[in-house]
């Protein structure tokens, strides 16, 4: 039965192999096998640095899995039977991208150093070991996440297993993903402010911010104000606030030639699963041969990106405010829906054309051409777990919900900053957000914050039709426009960020409407190639998940 092999598998990798490491943490390998004690600080480091190691099996996998089974993603023709099985929701227990026991690796690891590691131990009045006692909780509870995004319910336990006896998954409850977030939430909750580890150089970088993590939890859990405070006090922490930036492509002028700007997804990194340089060295990422053109891969990528994301990007309308020269003043201004553009992903949202690019390669034997696809989305150092736009638009998603439209609404719109709060949020929203609303006016100014739909779409905050119409009649239908937004500024702005699955799969189960994912995922050819065969099985939201068995 493949759950006795996860578990069992996981206890192998506990006693066996032990805590492993590799070079891009520089500490050798096979350093712990055996009951170790964790009583002094290189003990403990040499052993989170272990877990850092078997985080790295599953870091191209949570951008596989997160990509190919949501919407933005379209599998090539050149895809290996395990990538387009997993696109058409059929993959088997023998799908190479289907590896629970990697992930219970994780966590056997995380659950041995939890008991092991002697949290009472103080020098000069600290504890010694409270920061990586709470960076290995943070892995804990977002490795058990993962698993329940994507397999539904899984085994669940928080003491290592020992024993092959103990390695029966009938003796543990199976936990779906709310019952997941409420265990980790109160296990998370008393580390919020516990700093992370400062091991010098890059490496706290390599950590999972617990505050973070809360704000996810708490959303999947449908804890929306909770989620909310989190997430702000996360972004407006008054030792290192976190402005969403000025992070845009623009057109140069009102001709709409010539595109520039600082758009980076990989700019800005608060955590990241780092990984080898070389398989010589230990586990490299693999994400480049599967999204993108390389020599190893001789050019045949096998996910590109959907009809349906090319079509939600062309769609939007770019607003440009233009100040006539002879008149000096100012306008907005839009291409008109005949203009002719060089490249036609330049149409609508600039994202589209900066993160992908297309073109013709005569291929390895110099005669047969090509198509050729590059795409700006994975760090050359590892795999990309939090950035700041990824957290806004989380903590806009959880402001909507909570009851709080237009503050969500002006996450994309303007951003949030004292004066915009105070000209595009009511009296009455405020008044009810409360410590929400509530941003450093030296911290957060219109000269480091913009509303995320900007990055893309020129000044959304100009644009006259991106609003929430005066028609809607109840706090609800607002809510679900909202929403809407959200959910395609999460594909404009995070596409082949590893979240898109999860992002359709939460705002379904939020709703109770398992046809929200259905139609998104299904719609991934495009208006015309609309794939009724997969809208149907997705209806049942029991065939989102990978088999356990």
């Amino acid at each position: 039965m493949k759950t006795n092999k996860i578990l069992n598998t996981g206890l192998a990798l506990l006693f066996s192999a032990g805590f492993t490491f590799t070079s891009c943490v520089d500490t050798g390998s096979n350093l712990v096998d055996f009951d170790p004690s964790l009583e002094t600080p290189n003990d403990t480091v040499y052993s989170l640095l272990g877990i850092i190691n078997k985080m790295q099996a599953i870091a191209d996998r949570t951008i596989v899995l997160g990509e190919v089974k949501g919407d933005l993603a379209s599998v090539t023709d050149a895809a290996l039977l395990d990538i387009a099985n997993l696109a058409n929701y059929t993959a088997g227990t023998d799908n190479q991208y289907n590896k629970p026991e990697d992930y219970y690796a994780v966590i056997q690891n995380c659950n041995y150093y939890i008991s092991k590691a002697d949290t009472n131990l103080a020098f000069r009045g600290e504890k010694v070991f409270i920061r990586e006692y709470a960076a290995v909780k943070a892995y804990r509870a977002w490795t058990y996440l993962q698993l329940a995004i994507h397999y539904g319910k899984v085994p669940f336990f928080t003491k290592p297993l020992l024993t092959e006896l103990e390695a029966d998954p009938s003796l543990y409850p199976k936990y779906d993903v709310k019952q997941i977030c409420d265990y980790f939430i109160k296990d998370l909750a008393p580390y919020v402010e516990t700093d992370l580890p400062d091991l010098g150089g890059t490496f706290s970088s390599y950590f999972i911010p617990v505050r973070a993590l809360l704000g996810d939890l708490c959303l999947w859990a449908g804890r929306y104000l909770e989620a909310a405070t989190y997430y702000h006090d996360y972004l407006t922490h008054v030792d290192n606030p976190i402005p969403v930036g000025l992070n845009y492509m623009r057109w140069n002028n009102s001709d709409f030639q010539g595109a520039s700007g600082t758009y980076s997804a990989t700019s800005s990194v608060l955590c990241y699963i780092p990984m080898e340089a070389s398989e010589y060295d230990g586990i490299i990422s693999e994400l480049d041969d599967v999204f993108t053109s390389t020599e190893d891969n001789q050019d045949y990528y096998q996910v590109t990106s959907s009809s349906g994301y090319a079509e939600l990007s062309a769609a939007q309308r770019y607003v440009l405010v233009y100040t006539n020269p002879s008149t000096q003043l100012q306008d907005t201004i839009s291409p008109a829906d005949d203009f002719v553009y060089s490249d036609e992903m330049m149409r609508g949202d600039l994202r589209y054309s900066s993160v992908f690019t297309f073109g013709k390669s005569a291929g390895t034997d110099g005669f047969s051409e090509r198509t050729q696809s590059i795409q700006g989305k994975f760090p050359t150092n590892g795999v990309l777990l939090y950035r700041p736009a990824a957290l806004y638009l989380r903590m806009a998603e959880a402001y909507n919900r909570a009851g709080f439209p237009q503050s969500a609404f002006a996450i994309l719109k303007y951003g949030l900053f004292n004066t915009a709060i105070s000209r595009y949020i009511s009296e009455d929203e405020r008044q009810r957000a409360g410590s929400l609303l509530t941003w450093s006016q030296y911290n957060f100014t219109v000269d480091n914050t913009q509303g995320i739909h900007s990055n893309g779409s020129g000044n959304a905050d100009a644009d006259t039709t991106y609003v929430i119409p005066d028609d809607l009649t109840s706090l609800e239908d607002s809510i679900l426009f909202v929403e809407d937004k959200i959910c395609d500024e999460m594909a404009l702005e995070l596409v082949f960020e590893g979240s898109r699955f999860g992002d359709l799969q939460r705002i379904a189960l939020h709703r109770d409407d398992p046809q929200f994912l259905a139609r998104k995922v299904a719609a991934r050819g495009g208006k015309n190639n609309f794939n009724n065969e997969l809208f149907e099985r997705l209806k049942d939201k029991n065939n989102w998940y990978l088999p356990l068995e």
